[in-house]
């Protein structure tokens, strides 16, 4: 792409935190966004779900960890799902499959 003017462009194509915006302008950089509608919006954040869970792995960073749960909070608002229905889905797998407390990891299973 050719970009004519001060600066480089840099195409990000990327939903973002809300105060982003105003980080960058005060940062003395520019920036263009647009605002998308909850189903578009959705997609966005299902892309950055992965983006955040590829930065995790590739460092370690707890911060990773933190936007991962900020991203799947806002998908669950846009789902409808109240932070309490989450909790009671979360209590209900927990219930009948356990947790991952014990560090178990499945070698192999023998189907009759």
């Amino acid at each position: 792409m050719t970009h004519f003017g001060k600066g480089n462009l840099i195409k990000n194509n990327k939903a973002i935190r809300d105060k982003i915006p105003e980080i960058i302008k005060e940062s003395g950089s520019s920036c263009n966004v647009k605002t998308l509608n909850d189903d578009d919006f959705l997609l966005e954040l299902e892309k950055k779900l992965t983006e955040e869970l590829d930065e995790y792995l590739e460092n370690k960073s707890v911060e990773e960890l933190a936007d991962m749960t900020e991203i799947i909070n806002r998908i669950l608002s846009l789902k409808g799902i109240s932070s309490n229905d989450f909790e009671k889905i979360k209590h209900q797998k927990f219930t009948k499959n356990g947790g991952f407390e014990k560090n178990l990891f499945l070698i192999d299973t023998t189907k009759p």
